[in-house]
């Protein structure tokens, strides 16, 4: 059986819509072999599909396809500790887990990059899978069949502080409250923070993280979704955070710390406690910069 860890992932950083992300030190688990039948089960109480419907197994089952191979069933272990409908990439895990597992089951026929594009066709967009798959920070962009990629390896004196609630916003939900439509100031703001963001973090610019992760193109139209958000930001500066910004589509507020703001993680638990906010729990990660390994 073979064993597979995959990163969860923050995708946008600000200002980077659909075109940035990176992978964080929090782990999903996954065991599979092939089978007869379809064996799925979960080694904690998350509720997940244990039938043809489950992401593992369909990504899994398309990899098969693009290799002519034919798949009977797997027997799949999941650990889940990555939060489902919270911007940390749940889905994009399985998916990445899926395609590694059966990439390795058939002898490892795809290249990296068949498989960084075919996680982007199964969910629509790389700016989670592709991180997850290889770590590091990944800016990509994706046509619709290929994905154009370049990741950087960060080595900084960087924490990033995931602030997740006790709610669930579906990724269907936060992309349906975005305008179909953006002016061209608008554009122009986004596309300059988001190179700002990238060439910031490799020199230690850290400064400019405030202004990089701003954004005019999702963040003000998921906000109105995540009950509190601003208030969260505002704790966080407040508390010397670099960045503050939704992870993905939300509702998780990442804010991106120095390494000597040691009391940042203790401050933001009791400011929150005070603010009558205590379904909001707060996890420090550094980045990845492996992505998804094989274990076993």
């Amino acid at each position: 059986m073979i064993k597979i860890r995959i990163p969860a992932t923050s995708a946008n950083l600000g200002a980077g819509f659909d075109a940035l992300g990176l992978a964080l030190t929090y782990y999903n688990y996954v065991e599979l072999e092939e089978s007869d039948t379809i064996d799925i089960s979960s080694t904690d109480s998350v509720q997940i599909p244990k039938d043809e419907s489950n992401l593992i197994y369909i990504s899994a089952r398309d990899l098969f396809e693009v290799c002519g191979k034919r798949l009977n069933g797997l027997k799949i272990i999941q650990s889940n500790d990555i939060p489902m409908a919270r911007g940390l990439g749940s889905s994009s895990a399985c998916i990445v887990a899926g395609l590694v597992g059966a990439n390795t089951l058939l002898g490892s026929p795809l290249t990296t990059d068949d498989l960084v594009d075919l996680a982007a066709q199964i969910e629509g967009h790389p700016d989670n899978t592709a991180p997850a798959l290889l770590g590091g920070i990944v800016t990509a962009v994706f046509d619709g069949r290929k994905v154009q990629w370049v990741k950087q390896e960060v080595f900084t004196k960087l924490k990033f502080v995931a602030i997740i609630p006790d709610f669930e916003l579906k990724t269907e939900k936060a992309r349906a409250c975005l305008p179909k439509e953006v002016s061209h100031r608008d554009a122009v703001y986004n596309l300059s923070r988001a190179a700002l963001f990238s060439a910031s973090l490799l020199t230690g610019k850290f400064e400019n993280l405030r202004t990089a992760v701003d954004d005019k193109l999702h963040q003000p139209y998921r906000m109105e979704l995540i009950p509190h958000c601003g208030e969260v930001f505002d704790i966080a500066y407040t508390h010397g955070a670099y960045g503050v910004y939704i992870s993905g589509a939300g509702p998780t507020v990442m804010a991106i710390v120095d390494e000597k703001n040691e009391f940042f993680v203790g401050k933001m638990r009791f400011s929150l406690e005070n603010a009558g906010l205590n379904g909001w729990r707060v996890e420090q990660f550094s980045i990845d910069n492996e992505g998804t390994t094989i274990l076993d």
